[in-house]
């Protein structure tokens, strides 16, 4: 049985992965066979859907969690996380084997290299996410990456579309996205990485920076595209193919990890709310602008009190 949430709302679930991360912080990446000393170390809870489903959290919305963790110890940890943030456990598979782990390097400029190893993510079926997002008593958005089988977010947001809620793929590590996935995606976001690749690979023109392309990737997948673009906010195909760009405030970056996260997670509680498209994007670059602050993933995002801060400055000025 689901656990009872606020009927206030926005409802979110969110079908992805769960991951510890384990950064190494270093003055630069060893080359090929090279050892390096490091500058520290950290660990903590991420995984992109994990990641966004806390931010989501953190803004305010009922959040359920769909995922499969392994049945070690980090599995264990990763279900009591969630549940200290009063996220929905309830759909929260334990598989025999390993959780998910992304070893993570981060460069003195904020940047980043990830490597993503899947472990019990991949023991999430198709028929436990449609499963999932049926049984909500209320769903109003549903949110996917690809660090689970595109076949698994395909009946998730099929499901989702039964309900009328809206669905928001999120494709990284960027791949091709399947014709069966795209027909039942509202929102494909992407980073400008992510969009140069799927543009290159689907034939259509990788150039970020020409509103033609972004408006031809958009109809030629029939999706609405929100791309976002670092330290240069974001740009949204709006209906009609106009392009629209959307600034983020300045700041200097300490560590970049998870930002597209505190984006996507916080985009999706604004477009959850009944924000414009606009609106819910201006909130999305102000969180993660917060959240490169700071070192770490889930660690590094603002919390409830400054979260609720700044959808308060981006309301005033929306």
């Amino acid at each position: 049985m689901a656990a009872m949430r606020n009927e206030a709302g926005p409802w979110v679930t969110v079908v992805g992965s769960t991951m510890i991360d384990q950064i190494a912080y270093a003055a630069r990446m060893p080359e090929r066979g090279e050892t390096v000393v490091g500058d520290h170390f950290a660990q903590g809870f991420g995984g992109k859907g994990a990641n966004q489903a806390v931010m989501a959290r953190l803004m305010g919305a009922e959040v359920a969690m769909v995922n499969a963790v392994g049945d070690d110890s980090y599995g264990k940890e990763t279900i009591e996380n969630f549940a200290s943030f009063g996220i929905d456990t309830s759909y929260v598979r334990r598989e025999p084997g390993a959780s998910g782990v992304a070893p993570i390097w981060v460069e003195p400029d904020g940047s980043n290299r990830i490597i993503v190893i899947p472990g019990a993510n991949d023991g999430l079926t198709p028929e436990h996410g449609a499963a999932a997002v049926a049984a909500q008593d209320r769903v109003d958005a549903v949110v996917g990456q690809f660090e689970i089988g595109q076949a698994v977010t395909t009946a998730a947001f099929a499901a989702a579309r039964e309900r009328r809620a809206v669905t928001v793929l999120n494709p990284a590590p960027a791949a091709p996205v399947s014709a069966e996935l795209a027909a039942v995606t509202d929102w494909l976001i992407p980073n400008e990485h992510e969009f140069a690749i799927i543009a290159a690979a689907t034939g259509l023109s990788d150039d970020v920076q020409d509103p033609g392309a972004l408006a031809a990737f958009a109809k030629g997948l029939g999706v609405r595209l929100l791309v976002t673009l670092g330290e240069r906010g974001a740009a949204i195909v709006g209906k009609d193919g106009e392009v629209q760009r959307v600034a983020t405030p300045t700041v200097e970056a300490v560590d970049t990890t998870g930002a597209g996260d505190a984006f996507v997670g916080a985009f999706v509680f604004g477009l959850a709310s009944g924000w414009t498209e606009a609106a819910a994007a201006r909130l999305g670059c102000a969180i993660a602008a917060d959240s490169v602050l700071r070192p770490g993933t889930q660690r590094s995002f603002p919390d409830a009190a400054r979260c609720r801060e700044i959808i308060d400055a981006v309301a005033s000025e929306s």
